[in-house]
């Protein structure tokens, strides 16, 4: 059997481990339950992924994201190592001829959604095969108090009832003492080893800046900076808009968000890592996987959800162990927007059950029934005719669809695209001769930008509301253009489609996990509220709130983020003893002279020569220069 440090040197090409990476391998390996805490770039994978490849059999991964999933099966396929997951919508017959794969081609690992486990038939097909470990990633999600709450996630633990002789290893970035409790608990974990690496990082500069002009703040940032860099903005809007700023002005950027096809995200990536484009712009999307050690610098142009996202944004700077920047912006309307999108995204447990009713209401189902096929919703139309807010519908669907009522297809948040077909001089031609699309193109023009040069996602709802009209006319408008090749419309019918998973019976669907919702909606609240006192309070070093805020007791100030650099250039330097050495090294020196062999501040200088001087250490002369005092 291979040792664990040969399957590191052969397959990842490492001498050693990090710490504490050989400890909680040595635990798996000994067949201990392992709870992991080590913040983002802590090498979380190499835990489970090393012992595996030591085990014979199988390692069961669960993670929550299926492009995750995807990313990780690609890394390590890209390693010779035999790895796989279960495709969206495989087929029964599909499945049995995955598992048949996984047994009789030594695959090494399984990687599953927490969902998936709640299927009889992949509970009896993991019983067939022979599972070495059970690996949780992103573990957080099994708690109320963590982050990502999925009660999904509280299924895992029929894995323990299933295969009751394997171990388990349970992976977070992001948890305090009560997560990892309820990490203990929820996963019925024998007498687990917990190991928690520190969230202080030594080399990262946390700091946080009140600026106006956050794009000259960005040139600014990009002129001393070489490194590559991450900008995190909230919209995918954004992620071109400045990336386009960025290369007007001479910083090789390019641009990543969810909304990409998938060669476009290859090749946004593969031209940030060889760094023909070191500046990459992008929203949260982009992270899963990213392990570049060299980034120099993280941006937050927008404000981050959460503290604990911030952390696992802002960690993928500084992986090298070389002084890194961890950098967010914000002014005062950013603060106003951000309270104000709590506002509007977080629904009471009313409206939680209000939107529920509705959703079958809009279906038209009664009490009592349920539908077995998948339900094409319009999100827009929908809010539109019970008159809801689209980012607390977003909310309560989520919810829905994490404690079990409902299926949603990946179809959600996917936008219709036009680009226009034809030059800028045919389609002005073509709006003078046609008199009523004239206002409608011009509206097209005036809405988005780059319809020339590659496909844009159009909202029809919000064309709607431009042109004074229903969707409907504005969707026939485009197909009318799209008809006449003046441009290609690609319209999506609907924002998602969903599946009812039980019948129909209101109020008492919901409360059966009312106090569960609850919880979810006071821990989103409470979160901001964190983050919001976090970014507004300029007088506490950022690491030791950061600390704080993860139960790490710290009164070690780094030294190096914002606010510890204000208190350094609030006080005088004590350069009384540096410049009593110069002035015994040379007959006399000018303020200016002592400023330039010091290099520090000319105000604390002047400040130490006049302290100097009443102290009658030095005097001036009659070229008035400093020299010591004459005995």
């Amino acid at each position: 059997m291979n040792s664990a440090k040969n399957i590191l040197k052969e397959y990842w090409n490492y001498d050693s481990f990090r710490e504490p990476q050989e400890a909680i391998i040595d635990a798996v390996l000994q067949q201990k339950d392992v709870i992991t805490l080590l913040p983002t770039g802590g090498g979380k994978s190499i835990c489970f992924q090393v012992p595996a490849l030591v085990k014979d059999g199988v390692c069961l991964v669960i993670s929550p994201l299926i492009a995750l999933m995807q990313d990780q099966v690609e890394n390590l396929k890209s390693r010779n190592i035999k790895a796989t997951t279960i495709k969206s919508g495989a087929t029964q017959d599909e499945m049995i001829a995955l598992f048949d794969t996984i047994k009789f081609g030594k695959y090494k690992f399984l990687y599953i959604s927490p969902e998936r486990l709640q299927s009889l038939f992949i509970q009896q097909k993991l019983k067939e095969l022979n599972v070495s470990l059970v690996a949780i990633d992103e573990a957080h999600c099994i708690s109320e108090w963590g982050h990502d709450f999925r009660p999904s996630y509280r299924s895992i633990k029929i894995l323990k009832e299933l295969i009751p002789d394997v171990n388990f290893i349970a992976l977070t970035a992001t948890a305090n003492k009560k997560v990892l409790h309820d990490i203990a608990i929820n996963l019925d974990l024998n007498e687990p080893e917990i190991f928690r690496k520190s969230f202080f990082r030594e080399n990262l500069a946390y700091q946080v800046f009140n600026v106006e002009d956050k794009l000259l703040r960005l040139q600014q940032i990009f002129v001393k900076t070489k490194s590559p860099a991450i900008v995190y903005v909230s919209s995918r809007k954004k992620t071109a808009e400045i990336a386009r700023f960025l290369n007007a002005n001479n910083f090789k950027s390019s641009f990543y968000h969810g909304g990409l096809s998938a060669i476009e995200k290859q090749h946004a990536y593969e031209n940030w890592m060889t760094e023909k484009t070191p500046i990459i712009v992008a929203t949260n999307a982009f992270g899963m996987g990213i392990d570049k050690p060299n980034v120099g610098v993280v941006i937050h142009f927008d404000l981050p959800f959460s503290l604990e996202n911030y952390i696992q944004e802002s960690g993928r700077a500084g992986r090298n162990e070389n002084k890194s920047f961890a950098v967010l912006l914000k002014n005062e309307n950013d603060i106003a927007v951000y309270a104000q999108q709590l506002k509007k995204g977080l629904p009471s447990l009313a409206e939680v059950k209000e939107i529920h009713r509705k959703l079958y209401q809009y279906f038209r189902i009664v009490k009592g029934e349920i539908l077995e096929e998948m339900l094409q919703l319009q999100v827009s139309e929908f809010c539109k005719i019970y008159q809801f807010s689209q980012k607390k519908v977003g909310t309560v669907l989520n919810i829905l669809a994490n404690n079990g009522v409902i299926e949603m297809a990946n179809t959600f948040n996917q936008k219709s695209t036009i680009i226009f077909d034809k030059s800028s001089k045919t389609v002005i031609s073509y709006a003078i001769n046609n008199i009523d699309t004239k206002n409608f193109i011009n509206s097209l023009l005036r809405t988005y930008t780059g319809l020339f040069q590659q496909e844009v996602k159009v909202d029809e709802f919000l064309l709607a509301k431009k042109n004074n009209c229903t969707s409907r006319q504005v969707i026939a408008n485009l197909e009318r253009l799209h008809t006449d090749k003046i441009l290609i419309y690609h319209r999506v019918h609907t924002d998602i489609e969903i599946k009812f998973l039980v019948p129909r019976e209101d109020d008492r669907t919901i409360n059966v996990f009312s106090r569960e919702i609850v919880q979810f909606l006071k821990q989103k609240e409470k979160k901001s509220v964190a983050f919001l006192a976090y970014i507004q309070n300029d007088t506490t070093c950022r690491s030791i709130q950061i600390l704080g805020y993860f139960d790490e007791k710290s009164t070690k100030k780094c030294g190096i983020c914002d606010v510890c650099l204000a208190e350094k250039r609030a006080k005088p330097l004590d350069v009384s003893l540096m410049i009593l050495s110069i002035l015994k090294q040379n007959t006399s020196l000018s303020s200016q002279e002592i400023n330039q062999q010091l290099q520090a501040n000319e105000k604390d200088i002047l400040i130490h020569l006049r302290s100097l001087l009443s102290d009658h250490k030095i005097q001036i002369n009659y070229q008035n220069k400093y020299q010591l005092k004459q005995k």
